[in-house]
């Protein structure tokens, strides 16, 4: 770590890439991390299971774009820690040659991403330093690594929350992909209210009390705005759990979770 990035590493107050790298049993957060993510457990123990059917939902939609969409470039904003089965590992597993931009603007997601976000030789793996509330220059820097006059999947996974007022985060969705050519695609997913709503609101409570970047749940319809103008892929805004499943999908694999995600195309 740099003395630049240790100066900006604060491990007093938690940070929700490492509370969401401890829930996954990932081990690159700190007593603090720890404490909070306990507490939110304490009083919401589904967010582990929320935790696993974000994975499995990002991991399944990349999939399918690099197979079935022939998608060969990723711009993964809010990357968070890295754990397994990362974007870039799905998407170099089904073609070598992928490219993915991560960004984030954590100093220990930084130095992690440096060191383990690591490409194939056939494609390449860019880490950039940037803010959510930057979309230009996020995709200024990113074009350093993609080609974007080629489609891009942009990704927001649990990010868009941390914004409080939707018509900004609706903004910044529409800056990001104004930026994108025609037959990009958006992947995104975040934590909703309408399946096991106080419970979580109340567990987001002791997040929002306790950490300086508040998150915000929000009904699926408010989540639809982010897709409005866009070639929804089937089934359309639903629990993760729900979207695409394994055909040998079932019980807890099937389990509907206050997370609702999307695939749509940029037409």
């Amino acid at each position: 770590m740099t003395d630049s990035d240790a100066a900006k590493l604060d491990t007093s107050v938690p940070h929700s890439a490492r509370v969401w790298n401890y829930w996954l049993g990932g081990k690159d957060n700190f007593p603090v991390d720890r404490a909070v993510g306990d507490d939110f457990a304490n009083l919401y123990p589904d967010i582990t299971v929320v935790a696993r059917h974000s994975r499995a939902f990002l991991k399944r939609a990349v999939t399918f774009l690099v197979q079935e969409r022939g998608i060969r470039q990723f711009l993964d904003i809010g990357t968070g820690m890295p754990t397994a089965e990362n974007t870039h590992q799905v998407a170099q597993a089904a073609a070598a040659d992928a490219r993915i931009v991560y960004v984030d603007n954590d100093p220990l997601v930084l130095v992690h991403a440096r060191a383990l976000l690591t490409s194939t030789p056939e494609g390449k793996t860019d880490y950039v330093d940037a803010n959510l509330h930057e979309p230009a220059e996020i995709i200024e820097a990113a074009r350093d690594t993609l080609n974007f006059d080629e489609p891009v999947c942009l990704i927001l996974m649990n990010i868009l929350g941390h914004v409080p007022d939707l018509d900004q985060a609706v903004s910044i969705v529409r800056q990001l992909l104004a930026e994108l050519p025609p037959g990009s695609y958006f992947l995104t997913a975040d934590g909703t209210n309408v399946i096991d709503g106080p419970a979580f609101e109340e567990a987001i409570g002791v997040w929002n009390a306790n950490a300086p970047l508040s998150y915000h749940l929000r009904h699926p319809d408010q989540l639809s705005r982010f897709i409005e103008g866009l070639e929804v892929l089937e089934p359309g805004l639903v629990p993760c759990s729900k979207w695409r499943p394994a055909a040998d999908a079932a019980g807890e694999n099937l389990r509907e979770v206050d997370e609702f995600g999307a695939v749509a195309r940029k037409p």
